[in-house]
């Protein structure tokens, strides 16, 4: 899939989407690369600060049409809307592979999880509910009523392009608001453009969701300043996220914030624990789309008794993943993204190097595909412990006993996911709630999530949840609704309160 067979390529390739409308970018041109092999798959003009004054104006109107539909029109909508991504599958699999380096199965799986997002979205609209409150004054009756926010600007990243841009998109349409989006530059298609041709083909209203890539510096900010837009969606890093909330609650008018930020997952590794799957669950949550995910194992954390036998284990399975071919559905391991990701971990593999940390395994890179890194014997000063890898390499660490493995657990400023293996669920459950983030789970990895359950962390992994009932109280706003049914006395006079 080359530049000169752009004609060929659907018409979201070649044009934005702004207000329910395809048109031609004014803005820089962006270049779509394939990570596999550095081939540019096409270019398109992205969109100007004009554009994005077009999509909150057009969204404004469109929300508050929308918001009025009865919720079981909103239903049938979203279940129309499912389908259409559930039938484009393997049209969405096929770009993820092609324009951010997903392998066959990741590309797959990744669909699976885009379609699933907007088949648990069909409900949603039903469960907006209100609540009649207790009286304290008489006479009065008082209600909490939930409405939506409005226009909500949406930045999604380019690692889980697809399922990171759907979780918002999707809750946020059913309970009643407009969306415009801006998907990373490296994912313009599978964390945009793509989503605009699905809501098309499904016949919602126009303006509900405009599609505007463009540059972070000048869109993203457009976006996050924006009067019109009531609350921003953002995952990508913790710095840019700084910005982003910065941005948000400086503008003109404060929105609200949603951040999925950076994480440090811990995986710790117990010594009753199942060693074998907890061998299995470590490669696959470690280098499950090359570690390039918000959740990946970050860090493995062994008690000493386990350690040399998790470790030699470990190492043999992550030896047997199959990389570089792209065209292989056994493949695993893909490659990074793009140049200055490559550069950002190969430096923490080389600084890790240099304070002498032991490398257990590793090679030669190959373009952007990097083969895996494993250091073992690690300290919390390691450069792999310290940071976000978001690559392909990991750090084992030895833990004394559960109390010191739950220390190293926590000397980390992220919060986001973690997992623990023992096979005494009573053990998990007191190791999980003594874990410092915002997802623990016992005796898998940490790459999980639901439509049903609360995502998020804590610390400097970001604020608010998504999903389910969580995610309907972010999208909408609580309207606080008394009436006075009889004449009320006020109290003027001290003597009044006696």
């Amino acid at each position: 899939m080359k530049m000169k067979t752009q004609d060929k390529l659907p018409n979201y390739t070649r044009k934005i989407f702004v207000g329910g409308e395809w048109k031609d970018g004014k803005g820089p041109a962006i270049k779509d690369i394939n990570p596999w092999n550095q081939e540019e798959l096409f270019s398109l003009n992205g969109a100007t600060t004009d554009d994005v004054n077009e999509a909150f104006e057009q969204a404004a109107v469109a929300q508050k049409k929308w918001a009025a539909v009865l919720p079981p029109e909103k239903s049938r909508m979203m279940l129309k809307l499912a389908e259409v991504v559930r039938n484009r599958k393997k049209e969405f699999a096929e770009w993820a592979r092609k324009e951010v380096g997903a392998t066959l199965a990741k590309g797959l799986f990744e669909a699976e999880l885009v379609a699933s997002v907007f088949e648990s979205s069909v409900h949603l609209p039903l469960q907006v509910e209100g609540k009649i409150l207790p009286r304290d004054i008489d006479g009065k009756e008082s209600l909490a009523v939930r409405k939506p926010l409005g226009v909500i600007g949406l930045i999604s990243p380019w690692n889980f392009p697809g399922q990171l841009t759907a979780r918002t998109l999707g809750p946020a349409l059913a309970v009643g608001n407009a969306v415009v989006l801006k998907p990373s530059s490296n994912s313009i298609v599978t964390g945009g453009l793509i989503f605009a041709s699905f809501l098309e083909e499904a016949g919602f209203p126009k303006g509900l969701l405009s599609v505007l890539p463009g540059g972070g510096g000048s869109i993203g900010t457009a976006i996050t300043k924006h009067p019109i837009s009531k609350l921003i969606s953002f995952t990508g890093s913790t710095p840019v996220g700084r910005q982003v909330g910065q941005n948000a609650l400086s503008a003109d008018l404060i929105k609200n914030i949603e951040l999925e930020l950076g994480g440090n997952s811990p995986f710790v590794v117990l010594e009753d624990a199942d060693i074998d799957q907890a061998v299995e669950a470590a490669a696959w949550g470690k280098f499950m789309n090359q570690g390039q995910i918000c959740m990946a194992i970050n860090r493995i954390i062994v008690e000493d008794k386990v350690y040399d036998e998790f470790t030699e284990k470990f190492i043999a399975k992550v030896k047997t993943l199959k990389r570089l071919d792209m065209n292989d559905p056994d493949t695993f391991i893909g490659p990074i993204i793009d140049q200055a990701q490559f550069d950002t971990v190969k430096n923490l593999i080389d600084e890790a190097k240099a304070q002498g940390y032991k490398m257990a395994l590793g090679g030669e890179s190959e373009g952007l595909h990097m083969p895996p890194h494993i250091f073992v014997d690690v300290d919390e000063n390691c450069p792999l412990f310290k940071h976000e890898i978001f690559g392909p390499a990991v750090s084992i660490a030895r833990a004394k006993d559960m109390d010191d493995a739950l220390r190293l657990a926590n000397a980390t400023d992220y919060g986001l996911s973690s997992s623990v293996f023992t096979k005494d669920e009573a053990k998990g459950m007191q190791f999980a709630q003594g874990i410092e983030a915002g997802m623990t789970h016992i005796n898998d990895q940490p790459v999980n999530d639901s439509a049903y359950a609360p995502f998020g962390g804590v610390k400097n992994s970001g604020l608010g949840r998504f999903n389910g009932q969580w995610g309907i109280k972010s999208f909408t706003v609580a309207h606080w609704i008394s009436i006075q049914k009889e004449p009320r006395k006020y109290p003027f006079r001290a003597a009044d309160f006696q």
